[in-house]
């Protein structure tokens, strides 16, 4: 699977109509009348989120998107018809800018929102509505980017191999691609979360940062974007410093990377996860983590799923004590 999270796309809205130059003479009398008809609308363009759509990947091999053209009128004072609209359908949580200004028109976050990008030409005035016909209206034509940023309440971080693909695949029914080896993850990857019937919430595993991330290094830079809508982050540590050296230093070094991309996203809110508490060097560790870091810390193991239950609960409450998802900026 591709993952696409930025397109550039051409919307061209359709062209109003011609107005109608005719006249009738009705049998008995003198002189003709103008009864010539209006132009159609040209039908705009438009864009609409859909939760059934994951990625950017169709508009890869798509790049202009066209409006239908309104009809001609026609004597006898008819009207033309009406351009067909287009309907363009992206994920929910895709931003849309004016690749030319820069501009955000619409950021559309929930499912079945849509905004119109281009408006379509006004149809023509035939001669039966005016002193002459007139020609339809040109459909406006832009230049779009598409950006898309995953909506999600929780957002899984760490560096490489520390586990955040396979916290996923055990707290929901997600099925992460998991190896031993960094960057297995290539692609951010969402699994709704269910406690119970009554709380459920949705988390996002981006690919491992390493040092450098804010900076274009790897391949978690391209898709930090897509931590930034989370409320809260969980930081998965390898507490048995098998890769990136000691816990607590690695701890500080990925919220350093986070900081230097965004400092609201630094200040977010972290619930901090212990991983690989199934091996010797990670329950040593745990004591010395808590000490330097001077806060809670949840051990887990993800390969034997402890710990997990009670980390999920903390998540919960962290989340539960903020604002309504809706309010989330």
């Amino acid at each position: 699977m591709w993952f696409v999270d930025q397109a550039t796309i051409t919307v061209h809205a359709g062209d109003g109509g011609r107005g109608c130059a005719a006249f009738s003479q009705p049998p008995y009398t003198r002189a003709p009348y103008p009864d010539g008809g209006n132009g159609g609308d040209g039908g705009d363009v438009l864009i609409a989120a859909d939760h059934n759509i994951a990625t950017l990947l169709d508009f890869q091999f798509r790049h202009e998107f066209r409006g239908g053209r309104g009809g001609h009128g026609s004597g006898n004072n008819r009207t033309g018809r009406c351009g067909a609209d287009c309907v363009i359908r992206v994920p929910a949580g895709t931003l849309i800018k004016d690749r030319t200004s820069g501009e955000l028109l619409r950021d559309l976050r929930r499912a079945n929102e849509r905004v119109t990008v281009a408006a379509g030409g006004r149809g023509g005035v035939g001669n039966a509505n005016a002193s002459e016909a007139q020609p339809g209206g040109e459909g406006e034509r832009r230049e779009l980017l598409l950006e898309l940023k995953l909506i999600a309440d929780v957002g899984l971080v760490g560096f490489p191999n520390a586990g955040k693909s396979s916290l996923l695949a055990r707290i929901s029914t997600a099925k992460p691609k998991i190896a031993s080896y960094p960057f297995t993850t290539r692609y951010p990857v969402l699994g709704v979360v269910r406690l119970d019937p009554e709380r459920v919430f949705v988390a996002c595993d981006i690919p491992g940062l390493i040092e450098g991330a804010h900076a274009g290094r790897g391949l978690g830079f391209q898709f930090l974007r897509h931590i930034e809508r989370t409320r809260i982050l969980v930081h998965v540590v390898d507490c048995a410093g098998e890769e990136h050296g000691e816990p607590a230093a690695a701890f500080a070094r990925l919220n350093e990377e986070l900081a230097a991309y965004s400092p609201a996203l630094a200040a977010r809110p972290q619930v901090v996860a212990a991983n690989k508490m199934d091996l010797p060097d990670a329950r040593d560790r745990l004591d010395g983590l808590r000490a330097a870091l001077g806060r809670d810390v949840h051990p887990i193991s993800c390969a034997t799923g402890y710990g997990v239950p009670e980390l999920m609960e903390e998540v919960w409450r962290t989340l539960s004590a903020l604002a309504p998802s809706g309010q989330q900026a």
